[in-house]
């Protein structure tokens, strides 16, 4: 049986509504106030509706098909062009954008729910509207007036499209290396010249224009990363008439050949003396590209769940209708292959991954908007902190955990799962890449240990283990006894523990090495915790009896089965990095 979709909104304004106290939040954000959970369900209902009407069923052909690349000309796969087209004419890309470039306002926390239906129907269809959107916000934050009056309109609404151009062949993880240039020229732009690679949505057959952010050097740059600065290239340029119909000279030299993402056109994207204009200052190409980078990698987190998701619908419906074997009570005749334990702990697993993974993002997205929007200085900055805390962990653990859950997902289709018409595998295939790009999720993990649990010294962290702590107590009178609030204590304490020994080795690059990804998935499998506890104090507000006896029996399975992985990752952080060390370069 192909692979289908349907959109959890229901679910989405569970949470909303009485997990994470969003109609509250919202009424004391200025701009914000009109937003409820009901009005947010509303948008979402129609959204879900085109991702599983509209972009689901182009996955698995998509896929198939692939994008082409012919005679130096970008083809996408059939249907792309025209659901592009669609997805613009209804308004998504612009949900959460600036209201005075054409965007709809609505909270991030709506934009981030839609980006994890969009990824869930079709990965690579949605890395156009969300690379167009990370584009937008670079330029707002750090484009010229005149910039943002020529193309930040028209990456909002997305009507042009938007890709940033960092990778090198001699230069990935280590920018300072890139070797692509800007010349100065007398009418204030620049002639920027190489070779970069990896350039997702680098070009398409859309017909319209895109923006590329290109990181590149200038003549009397300084070697490494403070020599870098950051240009706006675009495909097409305005002719004598004004219209942006003249080339830009910029062009595909090839497509890349991929694991998976078979219908995003990732590229090597030539700039043959194309003409750019400066963003920001020179010099600072990396903090305007961060700007992009950091919501880019929120983005992954969000596509690693929206892929767990779908994957873990089309188990669960498979799990139901495949017969096979004898049941373990004794009944007559074959059997849904769901009444067997090895097979309920896979779609267990999958399930209590995907719930409070979904209510985490939200959590993080209601503080994005916060920080965005509240009126208080000091309210904006500690919401801030928590986002720059959760942003390694989500793009990480989301991604290493939802490539988990794609597999599971698979296993529980056998042979089936192998083949390409079941849509498993590409689930599989399509997971992969987002534990590599936007940053290897070693370099998140590095990033969180080395940078952000000593942020401000230390005070975000705290503050965030604090509010934990908060719902655990609070929970001792609603869910006393149980076994879930048990275990996070123990986990708390192991979390608690492993940051000031990771606090402690600041600085020391072998002890935070081998720590770093350990402290991670801790971090994560401790704040996943945190959300089914938030859940499970909520679920006596539903009224389908039936989910509240799921949400409480996915919480004891998160509980007995996927949190004691907390005591694996404590004990190697505190082995400490000898053992890691201790094999001689040339043994391996």
């Amino acid at each position: 049986m192909p692979s289908t979709y349907q959109p959890p909104v229901a679910t989405m304004r569970f949470l909303l509504e009485h997990v994470l106290d969003f109609d509250a939040q919202m009424a004391a954000l200025p701009g914000l106030e009109e937003v409820t959970s009901e009005l947010a369900a509303e948008v979402l209902t129609m959204a879900g509706r085109m991702c599983a009407e509209r972009l689901a069923p182009l996955n698995l052909p998509g896929d198939a098909a692939g994008t082409q690349l012919v005679d130096g000309q970008v083809v996408t796969a059939p249907g792309f062009a025209d659901a592009y087209a669609e997805f613009v004419e209804a308004g998504w890309p612009g949900l959460a954008g600036d209201p005075e470039y054409g965007g709809q306002g609505l909270p991030r926390t709506v934009q981030i729910m839609l980006d994890e239906m969009v990824s869930a129907a079709n990965l690579s269809f949605g890395l156009f509207p969300g690379l167009t959107r990370g584009a937008a916000e670079a330029l707002a934050a750090h484009g010229s007036n005149d910039l943002k009056a020529t193309y930040l309109g028209k990456l909002v609404t997305g009507e042009w499209c938007g890709a940033m151009a960092l990778t090198e062949a001699s230069a990935g993880t280590d920018l300072g290396l890139l070797r692509t240039r800007a010349e100065p020229r007398e009418d204030g732009s620049y002639a920027v010249t190489g070779t970069k690679i990896f350039i997702s949505s680098g070009d398409q057959d859309f017909g319209n224009n895109i923006v590329h952010l290109v990181l590149a050097r200038l003549p009397d740059a300084p070697a490494g990363v403070k020599g870098i600065s950051l240009f706006l290239v675009p495909k097409f340029l305005p002719g004598a008439a004004g219209a942006f119909d003249e080339r830009n000279a910029m062009s595909v030299g090839a497509l890349e050949h991929k694991m998976g993402i078979h219908a995003q056109p990732t590229c090597v994207m030539n700039y043959d003396g194309a003409t750019g204009w400066l963003v920001g200052e020179a010099g600072r190409g990396l903090n305007a590209m961060f700007t992009m980078m950091n919501a880019e990698r929120l983005f992954v987190g969000i596509q690693g769940l929206g892929l767990a998701d779908a994957a873990t619908q089309n188990a669960v419906a498979y799990a139901r209708e495949r017969l096979q074997g004898r049941a373990s009570d004794g009944r007559p005749g074959t059997v849904p292959i769901i009444a067997h334990a090895d097979v309920r702990k896979m779609l267990l697993s999958c399930r209590a991954f995907v719930e409070p993974a979904r209510a985490l993002a939200a959590w993080t997205a209601i503080r994005m908007d916060v920080s965005d929007h509240h009126p208080d200085a000091q309210v904006r900055a500690a919401a801030a902190a928590d986002v720059a805390l959760l942003t390694p962990v989500i793009k990480a653990a989301f991604t290493d955990f939802g490539f988990e859950t794609t597999v599971q997902a698979q296993q529980v289709f056998g042979g089936h799962g192998y083949i390409h018409e079941a849509g498993m595998e590409q689930f599989v295939r399509d997971a992969r890449i987002t534990q590599i790009y936007e940053g290897t999720n070693g370099v998140q993990a590095m990033d969180l240990v080395s940078r952000k649990v000593t942020l401000d010294g230390g005070a975000p962290l705290r503050s965030y283990l604090a509010a934990i702590t908060v719902d655990l107590d609070r929970a001792d009178g609603e869910l006393a006894g149980h076994e879930l609030v048990i275990a996070m204590r123990r986990a708390l304490t192991m979390l608690e523990e492993a940051s000031d020994t990771v606090a402690a080795a600041a600085g020391e690059a072998d002890a935070l090495g081998a720590a770093a990804t350990e402290y991670l998935n801790l971090f994560a499998l401790v704040s996943l915790g945190w959300m089914w506890v938030r859940i499970l104090k909520a679920a006596p507000a539903l009224e389908d009896a039936r989910l509240q006896d799921t949400y409480k029996a996915l919480a004891g399975y998160y509980a007995a089965y996927v949190l004691p992985r907390a005591a694996l990752h404590a004990a190697r952080i505190a082995a400490g990095p000898a053992t890691v060390m201790a094999l001689d370069e040339a043994l391996f």
